[in-house]
């Protein structure tokens, strides 16, 4: 793959979960040593108290993902702990298979709503008997940049736009896993001896995406096998993950037309050409519960959430009856082709 072609899929955002693995480990190489936090020795105190910034390091106050409580779940609050990764707000529990370890944490997200939710590995070296990778990723179905509304239309949507030296084994077909949909599609590098298989299912508006990388196909599925051991949510699916039961109904386009009732512009300041993406949860009596930032500059966020607080809606109905929604709003520039951007004509029926 060339340079600039790898360049133009990173800018794109599109095809990162099927280059999750290669991404994975650029990303190792790329951040250098760890940080003090990271490898859990003490960062050096100057003699006024003040922490040290590591030599080679630049700090820079940019665009953040934020939330208006500590207590709220969001994607990318899950966490690899007691043999597992655990994510509350997708409600998904992944066993790691035994001498697999996460040596680093994610990025923060995109400002798509691409997440990279955890990196597995073996302890060892990857090139060893039994070596790989594993990427657990999700991509926020209201600020995709590509066309799909499901995770079948974004699998698709990546194997077509695969370069040519890639070899497709197996075209996407729908599966069961743990109970539930996904969608499985397998290709490899031959000229790098590689072989990767992408399993995708939707949960609450989100694409969650395990890509598996190994030089051994075996490996491969053997982890595939291991997934029977998830826990999901019960309305996980390749078509559907619309959230319900202990989450929120996620309805892409809810804060449009008659639903919002009352509408407050936030007053912004320097930084009004970026594109801010932001989840909120919706509480049954039509006030705003909770504001997510995927991405936002701390002064953005405030003036936002200020706004937000006072913005009032129609409340949502399931049987007849009110109930929690959650949707995407996006701020400063929407960038063409967003999903959130067309999302009046998408919204389904309440019931």
């Amino acid at each position: 793959m060339s340079s600039s072609h790898f360049r133009g899929l990173i800018r794109s955002g599109c095809l990162r979960s099927l280059l999750g693995p290669v991404i994975g480990l650029s990303l190792s190489f790329l951040t250098g040593p760890q940080s003090a936090a990271q490898s859990g020795s003490t960062p050096p105190q100057s003699p006024l108290g003040l922490t040290k910034v590591p030599a080679g390091v630049i700090l820079v106050k940019g665009a953040w993902p934020s939330a208006s409580d500590s207590v709220t779940p969001v994607p990318e609050s899950g966490k690899v702990a007691s043999g597992s990764y655990q994510s509350a707000y997708f409600g998904l529990t992944y066993p790691i298979t035994n001498g697999w370890i996460q040596k680093y944490e994610g990025p923060p997200p995109s400002d798509s709503g691409y997440y990279v939710l955890a990196q597995l590995r073996p302890a060892g070296s990857l090139r060893e008997p039994g070596g790989g990778t594993v990427l657990i990723g999700a991509q926020d179905m209201f600020f995709t940049l590509v066309p799909a509304r499901s995770a079948l239309d974004l699998v698709n949507f990546a194997k077509t736009h695969l370069k040519a030296d890639y070899v497709i084994d197996q075209q996407p077909q729908e599966i069961r896993i743990a109970g539930h949909s996904f969608v499985r599609l397998d290709y490899t590098s031959p000229s790098a001896g590689l072989h990767w298989s992408l399993l995708a299912t939707q949960i609450r508006c989100h694409t969650v995406q395990f890509s598996f990388m190994s030089a051994d196909p075996k490996v491969i599925e053997h982890l595939i096998e291991s997934m029977n051991d998830m826990k999901l949510p019960l309305r996980a699916g390749v078509a559907s993950g619309p959230g319900g039961d202990d989450a929120p109904v996620c309805v892409s386009g809810y804060a449009s037309g008659g639903n919002l009732l009352q509408r407050v512009e936030p007053v912004t300041g320097e930084r009004r050409y970026n594109s801010v993406p932001v989840r909120v949860i919706i509480g049954t009596d039509g006030k705003v519960k909770h504001i997510h930032f995927i991405r936002a500059f701390p002064e953005q966020a405030k003036a936002i959430s200020d706004a937000l607080q006072q913005w009032r809606f129609k409340p949502y109905l399931v049987n007849g009856k009110p109930a929690e929604v959650e949707t995407g709003i996006s701020f400063g520039r929407v960038p063409r082709g967003t999903a959130v951007a067309q999302t009046v004509r998408q919204q389904p029926p309440q019931n």
